[in-house]
């Protein structure tokens, strides 16, 4: 159980767009997808889903989309400096945001992985924990 005390901030890699964290994530997943491995430049990416109210966002953003395997807009906010993402957004749902940038949260004790997406496309050296629960794809 995390004994986080919120705020949390944090920023991107070059300091220039800053976040705070209001309050817990509704949930935090990791997606195995190929696209994401991409991303996160590993075997897998940390998303931690919110409400947008609970993220406080300082800072100038580009944007960036493409289309999901489910035919979905994938939008996605980072610096344009550093190009950290900072969160990705469908536009369907705009007050749901899937935060990326909880790695650079100066406290990240909060980012428990429970779900597993996309274990189908998962490096097969990595384990995940047992309990979590898994989805060969998108939910």
């Amino acid at each position: 159980m995390s004994t986080t005390q919120y705020p949390v901030s944090g920023s991107c890699q070059c300091g220039q767009v800053t976040f705070s964290l209001l309050a817990a994530p509704k949930m935090v997943i990791a997606c195995h997808c190929k696209a994401c491995q991409k991303l996160a430049t590993s075997a897998f990416s940390i998303t931690a889903v919110m409400d947008r109210e609970s993220l406080d966002i300082q800072g100038e953003l580009a944007d960036w989309g493409r289309m999901a395997d489910s035919g979905n807009e994938n939008n996605a906010k980072f610096c344009p400096s550093c190009g950290n993402r900072i969160y990705h957004f469908d536009p369907k749902t705009p007050d749901i945001i899937k935060f990326k940038g909880a790695s650079s949260l100066d406290d990240t004790s909060m980012l428990n992985p429970t779900v597993h997406i996309w274990v189908s496309e998962k490096q097969a050296w990595f384990d995940i924990p047992e309990g979590a629960t898994t989805y060969d794809k998108q939910p």
